[in-house]
């Protein structure tokens, strides 16, 4: 029979090296590395073609989200689970919009732990077991339902520096994180936001980042707005 392979990424080391022992006890099971961060991630698919990748929601000074993206890109068939102690209904839609396959729970136990994998790995959606599948697809759906580009007015104008917000909200960023790598206040960027928020009729930032992450309504938006270049905030 043979083996599920994953790959492990979690900056906790007691963790990671716990994790991997728990996994290498399964006769069904195998570890194909063990990292403690993103950089070594795509090389280690590309060599080792894992069947999972078991990533931890929130590495250190690193975005989950962008990697996941990315994975899901260049990897088509490699499945994510994402790992994490109660990640918040926020979390959980962005993530599946992303392309994730499956959410652990830390604090599970390890007979929930193994479930998880061997489901996602026999091509299941697996679940924060605190939302339900009802509750989830009443997210889902409402989430997509407000999200009305048909709203979008041509002549709307979206700044440069908007549009960098916008990419840094569906990179997950905090408005502290934003503010840091554009340089600006965190007022500011509340500020962008805000605009942002009103330009495209949405109300939440997990609207922003779902219109961020649905490439063709994004890009059929995108081609409908007359961009001010010149206006930098």
């Amino acid at each position: 029979m043979k083996k599920i392979s994953i790959l492990v990424i979690e900056d906790n080391r007691l963790l990671r090296d716990g994790i991997s022992d728990i996994i290498r006890e399964q006769s069904d099971l195998k570890v194909t590395a063990a990292i403690g961060d993103c950089v070594k991630a795509l090389p280690n698919i590309r060599e080792s073609e894992p069947n999972i990748v078991l990533l931890d929601l929130g590495l250190r000074n690193q975005s989950s989200l962008q990697l996941v993206k990315v994975i899901k890109k260049d990897f088509e068939k490699v499945k994510v689970i994402m790992m994490d102690l109660v990640p918040s209904q926020e979390d959980v839609l962005i993530f599946i919009q992303a392309g994730v396959s499956g959410f652990i729970l830390k604090d599970a136990s390890v007979k929930d732990f193994l479930q998880t994998i061997r489901s996602v790995a026999g091509g299941n959606k697996v679940l924060p077991p605190y939302l339900t599948e009802t509750l989830f697809s009443q997210i889902v759906i409402k989430a997509v339902n407000e999200l009305d580009h048909s709203k979008i007015i041509e002549s709307v104008r979206m700044t440069k520096r908007e549009r960098q917000v916008i990419d840094a909200v569906s990179d997950g960023l905090t408005n502290k994180e934003i503010a840091q790598i554009l340089h600006l206040s965190t007022y500011t960027v509340k500020s962008h936001i805000h605009n942002i928020l009103e330009k495209l009729t949405l109300h939440t930032r997990v609207q922003i980042a779902k219109y961020a992450n649905t490439s063709d309504s994004y890009n059929t938006a995108i081609k409908s707005i007359a961009y001010n270049d010149g206006q930098v905030d």
